[in-house]
């Protein structure tokens, strides 16, 4: 029997790129594969951050969409040279199947430039396109589309990048990387144009596209705005699911399938700033894409969807004592918060009056002066900071997190890590669409571009 067992073993294996999860060799032999693949990451989303969603929009019997999915799997997420990754690294892992180090775009460890599952299906003539809420150049969307060693210099290089690549869609935000001051006193913009790109830059052209055969919109400068924000900053954004209508839209045209990447990257941002309303907003958006989406592929059932996240960021929970209502109460992101305060300081270090005032006005919450006082003090501490302009909004998020008995880890921890707060935790893939029964178990992130090349007859 047990000599039975090993032989199994050794030729079902045999055939296939090693993959941590079991897989049935006759089953891959007689499915088909999907018309189209369009995996959405929500970066930064562990299972608190789909819980905090929950509570706060539906209550404790409630469920997002995506809960609905019948097939859920468990992500293992370290990088090449850390147990705790960073965003370019789990993209990577996640676009090319390949693990890396922190910071590195589409690279192996060795600096090695590897292509994408999205350049996979351009070679194969499909069409393929990329959504995020964050800079198209950001860590997540660029190790789908480009190379680079360092992932925060390296952002003007990735516009030159995209350029370069005949991708057919581009939305979100990063306009400032296609501009003269980071591309060498030129604009890339006309050379989109020229190559046949239709440009756009707010959501009333966005929303007026109908015929074009190649759409790069950029929307902000940097990142799109929190949806919390965005009533009071009357921005012309459009949001994610507009964005991502707009992409389908465009690649549908393809008689050969496409590949979509879909990010909601200000999940993260949020969740860095432990700012838990910002979260909410972000998360419900997030699901409502995902679920009009679905609603589009009910048509043909030709699509699988993949919803899944890079990594957890900062250790969210929902709490015994967490008063969910008053943070539901809060009127603005903790970013917001942030730029008003530096706006009316007049006088540095901040003034404890005026700290305390905006505070109030935006959460709710009356801060102690002895609290106020420390506030100060770590705001204005530089020592730790992993991107300093983000610093007051983190402290400030971290203040009312604790006030509020939010779970979320201590402001320590997020300064003394080189990812700002990221966690090990495994993150969850909820899968739905043909095929879709193959992501289950516990999987490695770079199972998932494997799986998609076997499903997809795609070169490995």
């Amino acid at each position: 029997m047990m000599k039975k067992i090993i032989l199994f073993f050794f030729i079902s294996i045999l055939p296939f790129p090693t993959i941590s999860s079991p897989l049935n060799h006759s089953s891959l032999q007689k499915i088909s594969p999907p018309q189209n693949i369009i995996i959405f990451i929500g970066d930064g989303m562990g299972l608190g951050q789909i819980e905090v969603a929950r509570q706060f929009e539906y209550g404790k019997h409630g469920s997002l969409f995506i809960e609905s999915f019948p097939h859920v799997a468990l992500i293992k997420t370290h990088s090449h040279d850390n147990h705790v990754t960073d965003s370019a690294a789990a993209a990577t892992a996640i676009a090319t199947g390949v693990k890396t180090n922190n910071h590195s775009v589409g690279i192996d460890p060795n600096g090695k430039e590897i292509d994408s599952i999205l350049d996979d299906f351009k070679k194969s003539g499909r069409k393929v396109g990329i959504v995020t809420t964050s800079t198209v150049t950001d860590a997540t969307p660029a190790s789908f589309t480009a190379s680079v060693h360092e992932r925060y210099q390296g952002q003007p290089q990735v516009a030159r990048q995209l350029l370069a690549s005949n991708f057919d869609v581009i939305l979100g935000g990063g306009m400032k990387y296609f501009g003269a001051k980071y591309q060498n006193g030129e604009n890339l913009i006309p050379q989109f144009e020229k190559k046949g790109y239709t440009f756009v830059q707010n959501e009333k052209e966005l929303g007026n596209i109908s015929n074009s055969e190649k759409l790069i919109g950029l929307f902000h400068q940097s990142f799109l705005n929190f949806n919390l924000d965005r009533q009071m900053l009357d921005t012309q954004e459009p949001t994610l699911s507009l964005m991502t209508t707009k992409a389908i839209q465009v690649l549908e045209k393809s008689e050969d399938g496409f590949f979509l990447m879909v990010e909601s990257g200000r999940i993260d941002h949020a969740s860095h700033s432990a700012d838990f309303t910002s979260l909410w907003k972000e998360m419900i958006e997030f699901d409502r894409t995902i679920q009009q989406t679905w609603e589009w592929s009910q048509q043909k059932k030709d699509t699988l969807i993949l919803v899944l996240s890079d990594h957890e960021t900062m250790g969210f929970s929902v709490t015994e004592p967490m008063d969910i209502q008053k943070l539901k109460n809060i009127s603005a992101s903790t970013t917001y918060i942030a730029s008003v305060l530096n706006q009316t300081s007049q006088e540095f270090p901040y003034q404890p009056a005026s700290v305390k005032s905006i505070i109030k006005k935006y959460s709710g919450i009356d801060i102690h002066d002895e609290l106020i006082f420390k506030l100060i003090q770590n705001m204005t501490n530089e020592q730790g900071v992993l991107i300093p302009e983000y610093k007051v909004g983190w402290e400030i998020g971290s203040l009312i997190a604790s006030q509020l008995n939010a779970g979320v880890l201590d402001r320590r921890v997020r300064y003394q890590s080189s990812t700002g707060g990221h966690t090990s935790n495994m993150v969850p893939l909820f899968a739905y669409g043909p095929n879709s029964q193959l992501f289950h178990g516990v999987l490695n992130n770079t199972d998932i571009p494997k799986l998609i090349r076997l499903l997809m007859n795609l070169p490995s």
